[in-house]
């Protein structure tokens, strides 16, 4: 059987996993063909570095993003995987199926109604399979969840309320670099929330009919700072003596991954990947709230943090016959290698914080004690295990898929049509009917 030829648009950090699975980890199925990006320092890296070290592979074809279609002509891809800026996946998405190729995206699908029903309209023109890549579906404690509403063991569900919260790591991360412009990633209601909503898609089978929204920039941004007094700015932390002593910059060793990929590249394309968190031009939101009804009547109240002490999330399901809670910290306060005394914190007192953190999964009924539901945690891959998962069902295929973790392009859709929606109302101040905003 003849293997699989892939190409990937996009060498930025999101890229690696896919890289890896096709030259090294699936290679009995896939043939890495091509990479391309607008920034050719990126595609050596990874061309002569990441793929020589970490994959045990020769240097493949190299393009340019000028060059898309020349590299789907001479290296004749069966498949490419768009893995760059948000606003531009629907581009490399929609001209890939034009040339006859499959496509895997990256998530979000794209970041506004007009980009969605681009790639809904040319997958129906030319019929070609296209993938969003929800890794938190693989996730063996989402899986659960959704075993468990399948099983009945809630009865009905009435009403689902989600709470996500980002710590000032990661959280900041989203201010410090391109996903702080709205016209890029469609602001956390799209770029990060999307995960959330097709998870709830997902666990509850059904779609968003109605989305109303709150937000604002309350935490990161230039005016803020001013509030909390903060009077010495920096456009960048490179080389700056302000940023130095802000524990919300980004640091960068010489010689990293990220050094390689950015601070080495930058005169190619001007790109700084260490903007201030406190700096001007941010557009989008750190505190959101969303209240959603689904078609088939179920109620979702959402809320999402960028400026939490520890990561993960809170969901709560209430059913007719009780109450599903479900608790994930993914990330306790700070990561291990950054010096918790900005915190007033010692490492070992942040560990037994964390130990203390574990996911749990309690169903309560009405009448009775709780119950607490155990699961295998699997692999600890990225995403709570979702990773690996889902790079084997995207690279070897999956035929026996019964709880549907799959994601196609209305997947992707339906997953950001809840974001879109929020955006909009947060615009407006007005309820918004989604499934009038895409024609499928």
């Amino acid at each position: 059987m003849a293997k699989k030829r892939y190409a990937v648009v996009g060498t930025g950090g999101r890229c690696e996993m896919y890289i890896r699975a096709a030259a090294k980890t699936h290679n009995d199925v896939a043939e890495l063909v091509a990479l391309c990006d607008v920034n050719p320092k990126r595609v050596a890296f990874y061309n002569n570095v990441f793929l020589k070290e970490e994959c045990d592979h020769a240097p493949v074809a190299a393009y340019t993003a000028d060059e898309f279609d020349k590299m789907i002509a001479e290296t004749k891809p069966d498949v490419v995987i768009v893995t760059t800026i948000d606003r531009t996946h629907h581009y490399y998405g929609c001209r890939a199926m034009e040339l006859g190729c499959d496509v895997i995206s990256e998530k979000p699908m794209t970041v506004d109604p007009e980009k969605c029903q681009q790639i809904i309209d040319t997958q129906k023109k030319t019929g070609r399979k296209y993938t969003v890549t929800f890794n938190y579906r693989y996730s063996p404690r989402n899986t659960k969840i959704k075993e468990l509403i399948k099983s009945g063991i809630c009865g009905d569900i009435t009403s689902v309320h989600f709470e996500w919260l980002l710590d000032t790591s990661h959280g900041a991360d989203y201010f410090r670099r391109w996903h702080r412009n709205k016209r890029n990633s469609g602001g956390l209601m799209i770029h990060k929330s999307t995960h959330h909503f097709d998870l709830v898609n997902w666990w509850l089978d059904s779609q968003p009919e109605l989305v109303f929204a709150l937000g604002d920039l309350k935490f990161y941004g230039k005016e803020n700072a001013e509030k909390r007094g903060i009077t010495q700015f920096y456009s960048r932390a490179r080389n700056s003596e302000v940023a130095a002593k802000d524990p919300f910059a980004l640091h960068v060793k010489p010689g990293t991954r990220i050094d390689a990929l950015y601070y080495q590249a930058e005169d190619a394309d001007s790109y700084y990947r260490d903007q201030s968190v406190f700096g001007d031009g941010i557009d989008i939101e750190d505190n959101m709230n969303v209240l959603v009804r689904y078609k088939n009547k179920v109620q979702m109240s959402y809320s999402l943090c960028a400026h939490c002490p520890w990561e993960g999330y809170r969901v709560a399901f209430n059913g007719t016959k009780g109450r599903l809670e479900f608790n994930v910290v993914e990330q306790g306060f700070t990561k291990a290698d950054e010096d918790l005394s900005v915190f007033g914190m010692r490492e070992d007192e942040a560990e037994d914080i964390r130990k203390d953190m574990v996911p749990e999964i309690i169903f309560q009924p009405f009448w009775g004690k709780p119950q607490v539901i155990t699961y295998d945690e699997g692999d600890k891959s990225g995403h709570g295990g979702g990773d690996a998962k889902l790079l084997k069902n995207l690279f070897v295929g999956n035929t026996d898929d019964p709880l549907g973790h799959y994601a196609d392009f209305t997947d992707g859709a339906q997953s950001i049509l809840t974001g879109i929606g929020a955006n909009i109302a947060m615009r407006t101040g007005l309820p918004v009917k989604v499934q009038e905003l895409i024609e499928f």
